[in-house]
């Protein structure tokens, strides 16, 4: 019996036998002084039989996970249209008198080691799409049958050195229990969509490929982000029983959906999730959450080749405030920019594109992309409890300009007879540590605030959290971090306003007790996150977390904080 550790991707426990996806042999013979024509008439083939491919995947997608999952293929089969990157593999064959195999790989490689240079997580992972749809083109080239994880028919769990995207979405839960991958983090493509399909997941094991065989018993923990190969009886026992257990607890969540967050002694706080399209609304529905904390509408933006219309915005934030049927929808309005690329908008790039030109810095700029998705989401405003939320807020001024941009453009829709809701609540998100230190100055002036953790750690902390060598300062539990978010909530009340969180910490059973006590009003999260979180709040005392809470603001260390609260609350 031999245990690997990883990252739990995933949740869940997976019992079955290893499947090795072996890569297929992709080396080839480079070969010069060419017939650049015609080997450009090979590329071209391959090229049109990747695409093919590509749409044939995303269609699958659309319908098995949402389209959320399925802008992914988008992005790829835009990479295989990119002027840039098949213009640079044609050059490549023309000056170089190279096979086409021999284009594709080194232009390929300029592109991936160009994106793998830079320090965060939405560039790294281009790199991975690249060299995914690099490998589809290549395999074409050389003949190699692409093999179908689609055809698997047994129970089965993965095991491979990375999954790519296009891996991932053929994937059939019936049979394929879960999957454990040498390298990977929970942000990458794969372990998002395994959390989306509900398979168990570990990622970054760094051996699995190397350890296990094909054939062999396995078992994924994706609670504990462990993978247990050749089990004894023992071990084998007592995963059966865990996942049984946790089997029962899904069924004893489930029994919640219904129900409203209050804790122990009758506090109630909202309990909301976070969505990137309309497609993601049946998810939070299934799962009970009591409104929309965070409507990432980058999406809309993203996996084409130009901006969205008015008119098609309009009818996605309509059918969402429509879904919800009155319960609050948090719209944020356009985060793009610096590490987020539309390839039309034709942005400069960027060193340091988290700390660049970006979310409402850009829509201040390009007020004409900014007062489009304003009329749509005032237009779509009376079909529900419509909140805007504007984000990356770092000063006054910049609240300000776009609160009186968003009032011209309503009143340029009344002034046309259009219908606009009279009960918008408009607020900010803290991403950035001086907006929460001058939080009792913004709070005058929005309806509420969202904390957006995933950024405010990093930033806090100077810390890129998908940099391996300064992973570990990304700490949520951390006193400063705590202090922080403190002061947005007590500046908030003092004002009669709401505070609310979207980021990663909002779902977390160590962060769950203390930001209670806190006072914080929201906590949005993953729609999976909602009905244990709600299970959770339920045992939980507001007012005796109170003390509790301001104790944490005192400790010194993330790893403090973290035993203090297992120590009171047990195993959560």
């Amino acid at each position: 019996m031999k245990q690997i550790s990883g990252i739990a991707a995933s949740a869940g426990i997976a019992i079955a036998t290893a499947y090795i996806l072996e890569e297929p042999d992709y080396s080839f013979e480079k070969i010069t002084d060419t017939d650049p024509a015609a080997e450009k008439e090979r590329l071209e083939t391959a090229l049109e039989k990747a695409k093919a491919d590509l749409a044939q995947i995303k269609e699958k997608a659309e319908v098995d996970l949402g389209e959320e999952e399925a802008a992914i293929f988008a992005a790829h089969l835009l990479v295989l249209s990119d002027p840039e990157f098949i213009g640079g593999m044609q050059a490549h064959i023309d000056n170089e008198k190279v096979n086409a195999e021999s284009a594709v790989h080194d232009v390929s490689q300029t592109f991936i080691s160009m994106f793998e240079s830079m320090d965060n997580e939405y560039m790294k992972e281009r790199a991975a799409d690249i060299r995914d749809v690099s490998k589809r083109v290549l395999g074409y080239l050389l003949g190699i049958q692409m093999k179908s994880l689609a055809a698997i028919d047994e129970e089965t769990i993965i095991i491979a050195k990375d999954l790519t995207p296009s891996d991932t979405a053929q994937l059939n839960p019936k049979f394929v229990k879960g999957f454990a991958a040498d390298i990977g983090g929970r942000t990458s493509h794969s372990a998002i969509m395994a959390r989306s399909m509900e398979i168990p997941a570990i990622v970054g094991t760094k051996e699995a490929t190397s350890s296990i065989q094909n054939g062999d018993t396995i078992i994924i923990d994706g609670l504990e982000g462990v993978v247990i190969v050749q089990p004894d009886n023992e071990t084998m026992q007592a995963y059966e029983q865990k996942k049984e257990s946790y089997e029962q607890q899904k069924l004893e969540w489930a029994k919640l959906v219904n129900e409203t967050t209050k804790t122990i002694d009758g506090h109630h706080v909202e309990l909301a999730a976070n969505i990137g399209t309309p497609d993601d609304l049946t998810g939070v529905i299934n799962n009970g959450a009591e409104g929309i904390g965070l409507y990432r509408t980058e999406f809309l933006y993203m996996g084409r080749d130009q901006l969205p219309t008015e008119e098609e915005q309009y009818n996605a934030y309509k059918t969402v405030l429509e879904r919800m049927e009155g319960k609050p929808v948090v719209i944020r309005t356009l985060d793009i920019g610096g590490d987020k690329e539309l390839p039309y908008l034709e942005l400069p790039k960027e060193m340091n594109p988290f700390l660049g030109f970006r979310a409402i810095r850009l829509c201040l700029e390009h007020q004409d992309i900014f007062r489009t998705q304003l009329r749509a989401l005032l237009r779509a405003s009376t079909f529900g409890n419509l909140k805007i939320m504007f984000p990356m807020i770092a000063a006054l001024e910049e609240l300000r300009q776009a609160k009186a941009i968003l009032e011209e453009e309503k009143q340029n829709l009344l002034n046309e007879g259009q219908q606009v809701s009279d009960s918008i609540e408009v607020g900010m998100m803290v991403e950035i540590p001086s907006t929460a230190v001058i939080a009792d100055l913004f709070a005058k002036e929005v309806d509420f605030f969202s904390v957006g953790t995933n950024d405010l750690i990093q930033y806090t902390m100077a810390a890129d959290r998908m940099n391996e060598q300064v992973s570990y300062l990304y700490q949520p539990y951390h006193p400063a971090i705590l202090r922080l978010v403190n002061m947005v909530i007590e500046a908030a009340h003092k004002e009669g306003k709401w505070a609310g969180m979207c980021g990663e910490m909002a779902g977390d059973e160590i962060a769950i007790p203390i930001l209670l006590g806190l006072g914080l009003d929201e906590f949005s999260m993953s729609a999976t996150s909602v009905l244990p979180a709600r299970s959770q709040m339920a045992k939980l005392s507001k007012q005796e977390l109170e003390s509790f809470a301001k104790e944490m603001l005192m400790k010194n260390t993330s790893e403090e904080v973290q035993e203090a609260v297992k120590t009171r609350f047990g195993s959560l």
